[in-house]
């Protein structure tokens, strides 16, 4: 009896044990039927719980998200814009990531992922109307025209201290196409941000780096170093880079010289050093002080050619040392171009003295022009323009034979006179004077032509008003004769 309530038992758990088994068997059996179809429990795709949903319901889920899409864009100075899903009409387009998730699924291992739940992030495709994606982009603030600062070239400006460049200015103008594509890019691939570059802005055509630029600085360095020295005896002159610029048009990428204010600086060095014809104060040999002008002694600077050799020098662009361009240069450098070689002649006191370095050579009375026939000769500072020795001189009346001649104005010079007979100084001049040479002895003439060089300076001057003929006024064009009452009413200083 006792055995048989003990099979009957072992039958029962036998039984019970086999039920239970079956059951899990089932119970496993369904689940990964189920799990074929549906995700496992606790499984999130982009943060969304979606365990226990089927493909449709689980794409549905990670599709809720596209509602609250928010696009930020950056632009390069960090600056953030956004666009909104709402305001371009997103909606999300399954693309097959999440049944590829679901198919990669184990389902006959569900017991083990009750314990290891998936975690997985997919791409969220979507799709948006072209119309409203446009008009939003062109909303952002980044695109109005008050925030808009357009770029700007670089340039070349001219200050204080010279020439520079003035930097570009990028501004802040973006490519709307560019800005377009992007955010277009972003939003069918869901990304959440999109950086924006150089490349979708517009850039200034010319920066300080182009080639354009620094060709403009490098010229306008070339003219600048072309300054000039100018070696002019008792003078610092110098033609430096401030005057230099002043000389410089820069219109965009050329660089000129501007004629019209070189000719001009060159008319300032003619004025500063010509002294030709100047009114120049002259101690005499009789020990006073006189004031005498005109005659075509002196410098002169050769205007049209020193024009064309700064615009040379400049073009060259390297520093130079030399003298202006003269057309006449005086026999002596310095401030004082008459020196302390030279002839004086007194026509008032009719006499005359040579002076070589200084020392007394000769000295003589002299017979000059005939001032009772308007003949006198000429006053003002002359240079011997040539020698002759014998020499012819010839005239509408006359025709005189002389030994020596040493013209100083035109066909006006000093010579020897022996019809003369020894007869010098005096009045002689007043009634029975030359045509307007200067007559000397022949002992004199002789002296003087020995040691006298051509070029040696001339100075001739009265001491009281004379009426001179007109081709001698016009040689003469001088300023001691002048009557002193005229020289006080016209501002002029009388001589002494």
């Amino acid at each position: 009896m006792r055995r048989r309530k003990q099979r009957r038992k072992q039958k029962i758990i036998m039984v019970s044990v086999s039920g239970a088994f079956l059951l899990l068997a089932a119970l496993y059996l369904f689940m990964g039927y189920y799990f074929s179809s549906h995700f496992f429990f606790g499984t999130k795709i982009n943060g969304w719980k979606v365990g226990g949903m089927d493909l449709s319901s689980a794409e549905q889920k990670v599709g809720d998200g596209v509602e609250d899409y928010l696009l930020t864009v950056f632009d390069r100075e960090g600056e953030k814009h956004h666009v909104y899903g709402a305001d371009i009409g997103c909606s999300y387009v399954p693309d097959g990531s999440v049944e590829k998730l679901l198919k990669q699924q184990e389902p006959f291992q569900w017991p083990a992922r009750l314990f290891h739940p998936q975690k997985a992030d997919v791409p969220i495709t979507m799709e948006y109307e072209e119309e409203l994606i446009s008009k939003a982009v062109s909303a952002l603030d980044c695109f109005r025209k008050e925030n808009i600062t357009e770029p700007e070239n670089a340039r070349i400006e001219l200050g204080e201290d010279g020439y520079y460049i003035e930097p570009e200015i990028p501004g802040n103008h973006m490519i709307y196409e560019n800005v377009l594509a992007k955010v277009q890019q972003a939003v069918s691939a869901g990304d959440t941000s999109v950086q924006l570059t150089d490349e979708d802005y517009i850039k200034p055509e010319y920066t300080r780096e182009s080639k354009e630029i620094i060709q403009v600085m490098d010229r306008i360095t070339a003219y600048e170093n072309a300054e000039i020295n100018y070696q002019i005896k008792d003078y610092e002159e110098k033609l430096d880079k401030k005057q230099i610029r002043e000389f410089l048009q820069v219109e965009g990428f050329s660089v000129a010289l501007i004629e019209e204010k070189i000719e001009a600086y060159v008319q300032g060095l003619a004025s500063k050093y010509n002294t030709y014809a100047d009114v120049r104060s002259f101690q005499t040999s009789s020990g006073d002080t006189i004031e005498i002008g005109g005659g075509d002694y002196g410098w002169i600077v050769d205007k049209p050619k020193e024009f064309e050799q700064i615009k040379a020098d400049l073009e060259a662009g390297k520093p130079v040392n030399r003298e202006p361009l003269y057309s006449q240069r005086p026999f002596v450098e310095g401030k004082d171009d008459i020196g302390n070689t030279y002839v004086e002649i007194d026509y008032t006191k009719q006499h005359l003295w040579y002076y070589e370095n200084g020392e007394l050579v000769v000295e003589s009375d002299i017979v000059t022009g005939n001032i009772s026939r308007n003949n006198g000769s000429p006053d003002g500072v002359f240079k011997i323009v040539y020698k002759d020795s014998p020499a012819v001189l010839k005239g509408e009346d006359y025709e005189s034979d002389v030994t020596y001649f040493m013209p100083f104005a035109y066909n006006v010079g000093i010579h020897d006179a022996s019809w003369r007979n020894g007869k010098f100084g005096g009045e002689i001049y007043k009634s029975s004077g030359s045509h307007g040479c200067i007559n000397a002895p022949l002992e004199v003439a002789q002296k003087i032509y020995e040691t006298i060089k051509v070029g040696t300076p001339v100075i001739a001057f009265y001491r009281e008003p004379v009426e001179l003929s007109a081709e001698n006024a016009k040689i003469s064009n001088a300023f001691s004769y002048v009557d002193p009452e005229k020289k006080a009413s016209e501002g002029q200083p009388p001589a002494e």
